[in-house]
């Protein structure tokens, strides 16, 4: 019977049955052959197995150690790993399309059939198990972590960021990098306010990140405060304010604050410190020199009756979120059920992060896993890192089984 006359079946030892559907895409970085060459690893026969384990001894052992459990830092496990996933990862490094040196010139000058039989082999063995250091703490969720750090705040900016004191500036409806980089303008003294300097001067830039982004995602409302100028003459003299502070003051870059609902007074004084230098920007300066305090006060009074919006911020993915989108390909926690996809589960917590980073660099060539990777933070990266190697690691059966 030829093999293109045979089917897959995947028997999964684990209480649970979850079948294997050949419909599956293959993830890996390199060229990808046809189904039928992809699933020959899964495919293999003892002997092919014993040949694979005598070509690892001889060339991959001494980094991957012995029986494909690693001991070197950033070194993957590779027992138990999916064969046909090995297989294309091997065809990847022998092409160059990974750009591993090392892998290169270990796989080289092996055939095809012996990269086949060297994956065989290592996907026949028990996986590694769970790592048994203790998890690193999870990191804490950055808005609730935010919303601590910004308790203080509330005495001059109002409850939630929305100001009700006049002269002093709402914080809702920013980008968080604009926050950021005026917080670390107080901080360094580059913007005058002896109080903000000294509140900031403790302030780590992960805090300020936090912050940020709190109040990035609270709901945007109006500064709670009066305007004494007139918005309708304030409409026409804020004309050349649109280019770069957005139509109806919502700021379409993360570099220039939104000035819709923001404070009256506040808006008054920022136009004269640019005015005077106080506040350096040389295109700010030109706009407010020839600004009087009337014309001030009516574009203060214009943009404080503009309803701000929420700027392009989202809350982050929890870690158990992001294991719910990891699992969608790799497996109910990281045991794959596709030999074409790697399964995660005891993984070594460094070799992921060193993944995931390539991955989010480009270095790494998947679209896929650019996609999921871009988002994700060093924190998130470390936290889900370590929940895979965590994770209790399940061996599968591959079986041929008779065509129709």
């Amino acid at each position: 019977m030829t093999r293109s006359a045979q089917t897959l079946m995947l028997a999964l030892l684990l209480a649970t049955g979850v079948g294997y559907s050949s419909s599956g895409t293959a993830q890996s970085s390199g060229a990808k052959p046809g189904v039928e060459d992809d699933l020959r690893a899964a495919n293999a026969s003892s002997q092919d197995v014993a040949e694979g384990k005598r070509l690892a001894d001889a060339t991959c052992a001494r980094c991957h150690g012995a029986k494909g459990i690693s001991s070197s830092k950033g070194v993957p496990h590779i027992a138990g790993q999916r064969p046909a996933y090995l297989h294309l990862e091997l065809r990847a490094y022998q092409t160059g399309t990974r750009g591993n040196t090392p892998m290169e010139a270990a796989v080289k000058f092996l055939s095809d059939d012996a990269l086949v039989k060297v994956a065989a082999y290592y996907a026949s063995l028990d996986p590694a198990t769970p790592s048994n250091t203790k998890p690193a703490p999870a990191k804490p969720d950055p808005v609730q972590a935010g919303k601590a750090a910004a308790s203080g705040c509330a005495g001059c900016h109002g409850e939630g960021g929305i100001s009700k004191t006049g002269g002093v500036p709402s914080l809702i409806g920013q980008d968080p990098k604009f926050l950021i980089s005026a917080m670390q303008a107080y901080k360094s003294g580059q913007r005058k306010n002896d109080m903000m300097k000294t509140l900031l001067a403790a302030v780590t830039e992960t805090e300020m990140g936090n912050i940020a982004l709190y109040y990035a995602l609270q709901k945007p409302a109006k500064a709670a405060t009066p305007a004494a100028g007139d918005k309708a003459a304030g409409k026409a003299a804020a004309a050349d304010c649109g280019g770069c502070h957005g139509d109806l003051g919502v700021s379409g870059s993360p570099a220039t604050p939104s000035l819709a609902g923001q404070d009256a007074e506040y808006l008054v004084d920022a136009l004269k410190a640019y005015k005077s230098g106080a506040r350096s920007d040389d295109t700010m300066k030109s706009l407010a020199a020839a600004l009087d305090e009337k014309n001030m006060k009516n574009i203060a009074a214009y943009y404080n009756s503009l309803q701000p919006q929420p700027p392009k911020a989202k809350k982050p993915l929890s870690t158990a979120e992001w294991v719910q989108r990891c699992d969608r390909c790799h497996g109910v926690n990281g045991n794959s059920t596709d030999p074409r996809l790697p399964a995660l589960a005891a993984q070594r917590a460094d070799y992921m992060d060193k993944v995931l980073r390539s991955y989010q660099k480009g270095e790494r060539k998947n679209t896929s896993m650019a996609a999921m990777s871009t988002g994700l933070s060093d924190a998130e990266i470390e936290n889900l890192s370590s929940y895979y190697a965590q994770q209790k690691a399940r061996s599968v059966v591959f079986i041929t089984q008779p065509g129709k």
